[in-house]
């Protein structure tokens, strides 16, 4: 086996027709016949040439899939590098990689639900005239505006862990819609709990309110476009 340093392994990038090795625990594994490697960086986030130990350990996929290539080598060890983290938070990664990467993606699911539930029932109430339709509105509402205060503090941990509070224009787009979202359904939300009939007895207010409530559905899909970006990155 060929013993790499991390100066000689950085040539193998994949790019201008050169191979594209990896490194995980220190093997140095091929992934040159990976189409999802074929431009030398994976996902536009993981570059060939590297050793992506904690990403493949925090990654969605196994370590198995790596199974599917060969080892031309070893990679040289090294001094241990000062971590970047606090070291409590090092060593609870260390042995919980899954926090490195999906507390955001599992809770932001919560106030998307909510916030186009409560759209779609304040929808169904004004087809109906169904109160019931119109109360689960409010309280999908409440959801909303409780979980989007947690996925806004999940994805600013996950933006400073996994992109280095790194400011590319899906997070610079996030960071200002989420604020929105949050200011504009909690504004509906303790306008309805203050008023309950707001929008039951036809007010002249009544507008307003729906306003806030159907502007949910499309902040809520900005946000998820600007996330699904950094997650599942498209060419063009």
């Amino acid at each position: 086996m060929k013993t790499f340093t991390p100066e000689n392994l950085a040539v193998y990038n994949g790019k201008d027709g050169r191979p594209a090795y990896i490194v995980h625990e220190n093997r140095v594994i091929d992934v040159s016949g990976s189409k999802l490697w074929k431009t030398g960086t994976h996902m536009k986030r993981h570059p060939a040439g590297r050793d992506l130990t904690t990403d493949i350990h925090a990654a969605p996929h196994g370590v198995d899939v790596l199974d599917r290539y060969p080892q031309v080598g070893v990679l040289e060890k090294e001094a241990p590098e000062a971590p970047r983290e606090p070291a409590f938070l090092s060593r609870l990664l260390g042995r919980f990689p899954m926090l490195r990467r999906h507390p955001h993606p599992m809770t932001v699911h919560f106030p998307i639900v909510f916030m186009t539930a409560a759209t779609c029932f304040s929808l169904l109430f004004l087809i109906t005239k169904s109160p019931a339709f119109e109360t689960t509105a409010f309280h999908c509402l409440g959801g909303g505006v409780l979980f989007t205060v947690v996925a806004i503090l999940t994805g600013v941990y996950t933006w400073w862990l996994n992109y280095l509070a790194t400011p590319s224009r899906p997070i610079r787009m996030k960071l200002v819609l989420s604020p929105v979202l949050f200011a504009t359904s909690a504004a509906a939300f303790f306008w309805r709990l203050t008023d309950p009939t707001v929008l039951t007895a036809g007010s002249g207010m009544a507008p307003l309110y729906l306003v806030l409530v159907l502007v949910l559905f499309p902040l809520v899909a900005a946000i998820g476009w600007f996330g699904a970006q950094l997650t599942f990155p498209h060419e063009g």
